[in-house]
């Protein structure tokens, strides 16, 4: 579509193709980014589920690390999902030795927070941020914000307490899988936010 966004879901590893499915539906130009000169040419970046620390050491063996950093710094929009919240993190426990994050959320992520993959679940959120129906929420081996610092603000956590979505600005993180649960709001944010920096 003409004049339609232009976003980019990195590619380096996980469910890349179910949020570009998404994001095509919402009328975006969906790309898959994986260097840096891809990078440059979108609007918007949505980091995807997979496994934070070989999303790290991709993103380092692509080139990618720096550039992403310094479009987070220069105001970007970024979504991240499951590994793409630990990447958003500025800090992380229970890393494997040596793991790094892009950065950008001033929050604590913890890794693999819920358990392992058999030990999935779906659970409905409240966001307050959102009208209508709660959202249905797709947790696989996520991670869970531990703490959030002043600088960025919570949009939904479980019935117990814990924080599974984040944002901060031009960046919003989650715990969970909207694109598997057909969920849009959060993408749709996000494309709010691409569009309002274009």
């Amino acid at each position: 579509m003409a004049g339609s966004p232009r976003v980019g879901v990195l590619a380096l590893q996980g469910d890349v193709r179910e949020h570009a499915a998404l994001l095509a539906d919402l009328g975006a130009d969906a790309v898959r980014v994986r260097r840096p000169e891809e990078l440059a040419r979108v609007d918007g970046l949505v980091i995807p589920g997979g496994e934070s620390s070989v999303i790290d050491k991709l993103s380092r063996t692509f080139g990618m690390q720096d550039p992403i950093r310094t479009a987070i710094a220069d105001g970007m929009p970024v979504l991240g999902t499951c590994a793409g919240l630990i990447m958003l993190a500025d800090q992380i426990t229970d890393a494997i030795d040596g793991q790094e994050t892009f950065g950008g959320i001033d929050a604590v992520v913890r890794r693999n927070a819920f358990g392992r993959q058999v030990e999935s679940f779906e659970a409905e959120l409240i966001v307050p941020a959102f009208d209508g129906a709660p959202v249905r929420a797709a947790f696989i081996r996520g991670p869970v914000v531990e703490s959030v610092g002043p600088a960025a603000s919570v949009l939904a956590s479980l019935d117990d307490g814990r924080v599974v979505a984040v944002e901060q600005g031009h960046l919003i993180g989650l715990s969970f899988h909207p694109e598997i649960t057909g969920e849009t709001r959060f993408h749709r944010r996000f494309l709010d936010r691409v569009a309002s920096r274009s």
